[in-house]
């Protein structure tokens, strides 16, 4: 079973499938720190080139486990993303922070650089009210005046030291978002929400009314290099949530998506394919996806993915009968 590779800009091509770390870092249910090895080393022994992975997941844990995997093997032509959580900060503070923590990150994954470097907080126009969280605004957003006089430049300087090959953007305001892309030193690379719900669940808690499907669009019609996220909706998309409900609630938009997907499981059951291994297919379909983004915890979960993608892209007419149970 040979894996598919696809062109992507700041590599030059990517595996279709990429390996993230939310999975292995424990935030979609527990998992070993042997399984997680376990997976990264599977991952690549079946073809995937791409890790993503931040400082966040797992408050370091994903990363310390690459640094576990790559130990004893040769990863001069793995492609490693990491993220930081900037916030808003002073002019002189922003390239400190950035550096502080690809510092850090280099040192859990034990290497010397990575491939991509992303904003994980999300974009926001100047002035924005968020909808909720706002008195934490400043730490966990950044705005746009921050973002074109700091963030860039930052950015660059990393890419002129050989810290990092290339730079993009996640989630955020959606106008922000489309300015940002507009710019005129747009993102290498964007992360984008790709699913059939239309959903980003309980991390949309920037925009009133989150619509992913309009940055995706965007970055179609721009051609940014597009990773998507998001597949199965946090586990909204499979069989069944694979976490209980966090106690603060934070993560209820993610079981509601869950109860509105059961027209969708019933389809997939229909067709004769489960639910999570119909959402992935779904987003591998999409027009100008370079690489989807898995949230797997161990190499069951990854292996199923990977027979995934060996399958054929849906077709416009199915496409539209499982949008269509959105719509």
């Amino acid at each position: 079973m040979l894996m598919k590779y696809r062109n992507f800009t700041p590599f030059g091509s990517i595996s279709a499938l990429t390996l993230g770390g939310g999975g292995i870092g424990n935030v979609w249910g527990k998992t070993t720190r042997k399984e997680a090895v376990d997976t990264v080393l599977h991952a690549i022994d079946s073809g995937i080139n791409h890790l993503d992975m931040a400082p966040m997941y797992g408050r370091g844990e994903a990363e310390l486990v690459v640094g576990e995997a790559l130990k004893d093997r040769d990863a001069s032509k793995l492609k490693i993303t990491t993220k930081c959580q900037l916030g808003t900060l002073p002019h002189d503070k922003v390239y400190e922070k950035l550096n502080e923590s690809l510092i850090e990150s280099f040192e859990r994954m034990k290497v010397e650089k990575v491939s991509l470097f992303l904003l994980h907080s999300q974009l926001i126009k100047d002035n924005y009210q968020l909808p909720v969280l706002n008195d934490l605004r400043d730490s966990i957003t950044t705005s746009l005046s921050c973002y074109f006089d700091s963030v860039i430049p930052a950015f660059e300087r990393l890419k002129s030291e050989g810290k990092i090959d290339a730079w993009g953007i996640g989630l955020g305001e959606e106008d922000a978002l489309i300015s940002a892309i507009n710019h005129e030193k747009q993102p290498e690379a964007m992360q984008c929400a790709v699913n059939v719900m239309n959903s980003i669940g309980a991390i949309g808690y920037i925009s009133k009314k989150p619509d992913p499907n309009r940055i995706l669009k965007e970055c179609q019609d721009k051609d940014i290099p597009i990773l998507a996220i998001r597949a199965v909706q946090a586990g909204a998309l499979t069989s069944k949530m694979d976490r209980e409900p966090h106690p603060s609630g934070r993560d209820k938009l993610d079981f509601d998506d869950y109860e509105k997907a059961e027209a969708f499981r019933k389809l997939s059951k229909e067709w004769g394919e489960s639910p999570a291994s119909l959402a992935h297919r779904y987003a591998l379909s999409i027009q100008k996806v370079s690489s989807v983004i898995l949230g797997v915890k161990n190499t069951k979960e990854l292996q199923e993915c990977i027979e995934v993608e060996s399958k054929e892209n849906l077709n416009e007419v199915q496409l539209k009968e499982l949008e269509d149970l959105f719509a």
